[in-house]
């Protein structure tokens, strides 16, 4: 469990491009376990698309809802954008900013993420935000460096009292959808740095108080050995968030935890 039980597992799924809404809607007709939501909190990061339907059905229950990206700008000449200001007005709660398939595919910078956080936490939306470092940047032994530079990029000119809106998500870039997963050591090495800088960026005691994720190929299967590190405080889970059972079985090893 995380430090002195004080902060709660976070079990996040990141469905990506996929699922329409009936299958959101099969999917979430069928996520009827329970769970401690004083210790254990559910979330479910959908396409746009799938939004309405996704807030719609859980509206009475303990899941969350988030979407998977959001621009900086409330309003404007930004065709094809979503703005925080929209999430908001439907209901969504959650937003992740900065995952590296949009670095590498969408050409974001650790300088617009900064910019989508100041305005996902101004319309008072939580974000998850992602860090995480490259095959070769690990091989070079540089991952401490890059992850404190996304942080400290990242979440310039963030205030305290913003903290608990805050979420930062660990991802080495080649677990992802690869099948590799680091090991428990190797997660919680980086999450204790990740705490450490954020100690440096905010306080030791805000830091204590920031969820920490990991992501890369997270399953049913490691997923518990991961979640029982000291510094990591649930998982970012893309794959195996897709499917109800295996999400359902997370969701359970995490309650128990």
């Amino acid at each position: 469990m995380s430090v002195l039980n004080k902060r709660k597992i976070l079990v996040a799924g990141n469905w990506k491009m996929n699922n329409n809404n009936k299958e959101t809607e099969a999917f979430l007709e069928n996520l009827n376990v329970e769970f401690n939501n004083e210790k254990v909190e559910v979330l479910l990061c959908v396409p746009y698309t799938n939004l309405g339907v996704a807030l719609n059905l859980t509206k009475n229950s303990n899941v969350k809802i988030g979407a998977q990206n959001c621009h900086f700008k409330e309003n404007g000449a930004y065709t094809g954008e979503i703005s925080p200001l929209m999430l908001k007005e439907i209901g969504a709660e959650y937003v992740i900013l900065g995952h590296s398939e949009r670095r590498e595919y969408f050409n974001e910078t650790d300088e617009t993420v900064n910019l989508k956080l100041q305005a996902v936490l101004k319309n008072e939306l939580k974000a998850v935000v992602c860090v995480g470092e490259t095959l070769k940047q690990r091989e070079d032994k540089i991952t401490k460096e890059i992850i404190s530079m996304q942080l400290k990029k990242g979440l310039k000119n963030i205030l305290e009292e913003h903290v608990k809106n805050i979420i930062i998500a660990y991802e080495p870039i080649w677990a992802i959808g690869t099948g590799k997963t680091a090991s428990k050591e190797q997660a919680q090495e980086v999450c204790e740095h990740i705490r450490n800088v954020l100690g440096e960026i905010f306080s030791k005691e805000k830091a204590e108080e920031i969820l920490i994720l990991y992501g890369g190929s997270v399953k049913a299967v490691n997923c518990e050995e991961i979640f029982k590190q000291k510094d990591i405080d649930g998982g970012l889970i893309g794959g195996a968030s897709l499917n109800v059972s295996e999400f359902k079985e997370m969701i359970s090893i995490a309650n128990g935890i």
